[in-house]
């Protein structure tokens, strides 16, 4: 396996990146995982060619052919003011979205909990996982290819017309994300993130199935708690919703 690893160079309050580029791994999420509490600690990243055993939410596979996705994971450690492990995959989100934006010239949004769209079709997904006390944040993203399993998935290429190495997206990826981590240590910072949140979840407003582990919420998204709950009016109460998989239904199926 050949491995190499360099300092991006740039500093911010809480963190300097060291990053690590695998040839192959099982999962990018795994593998730093397995160091997280020993000798990894917040701004490790590693990101592959190819993953044999790669991931996503609900222990779903996420299959992409050699060189054709960004598949990274990165090691965050939570400050004192720091909750739920939701906003670090918001901060993470919203730092891949002005990645892309600035890259491609075109700027997706996001889906509740962790999906990046173009439209209405999936172009990267991220799962974040706690490790003792760090949280370790993995991201997938399609850059040239999808798994022709997702029907409602895209590609960088497909959505912009732009072609973009992995290497490149990580670069403006990690640089957008320090800025941002940099916000969850403050109250306001992390209201900053809240409202910036909020500005780009596609989710808002619209009707949604949310399938939690023993029921099923039909209704309206209206908006998203503090700690980056999704709030979904029923038309009898409002319920919070931190974890589930949600829908975004269209015609008939809003009845």
């Amino acid at each position: 396996m050949s491995v190499t690893s360099f300092d991006y160079g740039f500093r911010v309050t809480k963190v300097t990146w060291r990053v690590e580029h695998l040839d192959q791994v099982d999962s990018t999420n795994s593998w730093l995982a397995r160091r997280a509490g020993e000798r990894a600690s917040e701004g490790d990243v590693v990101y592959a060619n190819f993953q044999s055993a790669g991931r996503g939410r609900l222990s779903r596979e996420w299959v992409a052919p050699v060189g054709t996705s960004l598949l990274c994971s990165v090691l965050l450690e939570p400050g004192p003011l720091d909750g739920s492990p939701q906003m670090f995959v918001v901060a993470a989100a919203l730092s891949m979205c002005e990645a892309l934006g600035r890259l491609s010239g075109v700027r997706p949004q996001l889906k509740w909990p962790n999906d990046i769209l173009y439209g209405d079709d999936k172009v990267a997904g991220l799962l974040a996982e706690v490790v003792r006390t760090q949280i370790v944040v993995g991201l997938g993203l399609n850059l040239t290819a999808v798994d022709p399993a997702f029907a409602s998935a895209t590609t960088v290429l497909e959505a912009t017309g732009v072609v973009l190495t992995p290497r490149d997206v990580l670069d403006a990826y990690l640089a957008a994300l320090a800025r941002r981590r940099e916000l969850l240590d403050s109250s306001r910072g992390r209201v900053m993130l809240h409202e910036e949140f909020e500005a780009n979840l596609l989710t808002l407003g619209r009707t949604v199935r949310a399938q939690l582990s023993s029921e099923m919420v039909h209704g309206r998204a209206v908006g998203v708690d503090e700690t980056g709950a999704l709030l979904i009016d029923t038309g009898s109460d409002v319920r919070v919703v931190s974890a589930g998989d949600v829908v975004h239904l269209r015609g008939e199926e809003q009845r």
